[in-house]
């Protein structure tokens, strides 16, 4: 584990920057109180809430002031999309049709717990937030699973339980994650996945799906199911070296961005009549029609305590007109659960300097 005293203090926000979060936390919760009405239990008091959500995230990684509740552990990264015109048939959206669009994106691990190792899981994540010449914008998160275990807000919160530390013995039931998963058979096609997934060397050689399924809109308003990823365009595999140390994915995709940019393809899966739209844990065939939605270009890193990407809440359904959410359940669980952890993290700005000086 990363030692905390080799951590950076991170700086209090500006009084500039703490108005935009302030102002972003206003915007988000009038956008999305639709979200909030389905998962914070105000149209149904049984229904799961985002506290909860949250509140078991921070059980099972510990409380890390500032920080995200989950994918603590990150980078900031920017550049920009150049797109390639083949989506435009599908959506008015002006990241499809302009030829660049600015993008600020964090690569992060699936922890809560911000000193994380780097090869502690296989999973590595990536967020981007696209922002349009017309001021709207896309933001997506995305991880390099091909498909969720679970397909609802509730099946997730009691995975997340099953690894919850037992009070009596301070470690969780060893028995609880095979049962639940024994309960959960849906959760095969990704479990098939972990059986030989590895932890990677390096956050570029990495495939990001978006996992959830959207809609695009065409100017007609005619609407298509799709999912969405991004592919590595570079033909290196990965370093022949092994990784070395607790944050080599931060000094590797440091060393590659000296040497230049590195690119993605973004591919767009369209959805056949009958394809699953409300459920993440269940893939689509492998002949579904996958445009080439453009390139995605990253040029530059930044420390994750003071970069661009740290005031970001990556919420998937701040989305431009031309693209829309679906009824998967798990987009207004994930809008709400972020918004949650927004709020406590911004709360918790004037902590970090103390935090990190206690860890001296």
């Amino acid at each position: 584990m990363v030692d905390p005293s080799s951590e950076p203090s991170r700086p209090p926000l500006s009084g500039a920057s703490l108005t935009l979060r302030l102002t972003g936390i206003a915007l988000v919760v009038a956008a999305l109180a639709g979200a909030f009405a389905y998962v914070n239990g105000t149209l149904d008091p049984q229904r799961l809430t985002p506290k909860a959500l949250v509140n078991v995230l921070e059980t099972n990684n510990g409380v890390h002031p500032g920080f995200r509740r989950n994918h603590s552990k990150g980078v900031c990264v920017a550049g920009y999309f150049e797109s390639s015109g083949e989506a435009r048939t599908y959506s008015s959206a002006r990241v499809f049709n302009d030829a660049r669009t600015p993008v600020v994106g964090r690569f992060a691990l699936p922890s809560g717990n911000p000193y994380a190792p780097d090869g502690s899981v296989p999973i590595r994540s990536l967020a981007l937030r696209f922002t349009q010449a017309d001021g709207q914008q896309w933001r997506t998160g995305m991880n390099s699973m091909p498909v969720f275990p679970v397909g609802t807000p509730q099946a997730f919160y009691q995975l997340q339980q099953a690894q919850s530390p037992d009070p009596a013995t301070g470690k969780p039931n060893p028995a609880a994650v095979p049962a639940f998963f024994a309960a959960h058979p849906e959760a095969m096609p990704f479990l098939q996945w972990v059986k030989t997934a590895k932890p990677s060397a390096s956050y570029a050689t990495e495939t990001y799906n978006g996992i959830n399924a959207f809609y695009l809109v065409n100017p007609k308003g005619e609407r298509q199911a799709v999912r969405w990823g991004v592919q590595p365009m570079s033909q290196d595999a990965a370093d022949a070296a092994p990784p070395q140390g607790a944050d080599f994915l931060e000094q590797d995709l440091t060393k590659r961005l000296a040497a230049g940019p590195l690119r993605w393809q973004l591919n767009i899966t369209l959805a056949n009549p009958g394809d699953p739209v409300d459920d993440a844990s269940k893939v689509w065939p492998d002949d579904r029609k996958v445009i080439n939605a453009g390139t995605l270009v990253l040029e530059r890193a930044q420390a994750q305590d003071k970069g661009e990407c740290r005031d970001i809440n990556y919420d998937p359904l701040i989305l431009p007109k031309g693209i829309e959410g679906s009824d998967d359940p798990l987009l207004a669980a994930r809008s709400a659960a972020y918004a949650s952890s927004y709020l406590r993290r911004t709360s918790e700005v004037g902590q970090l300097p103390a935090a990190q000086e206690s860890r001296q």
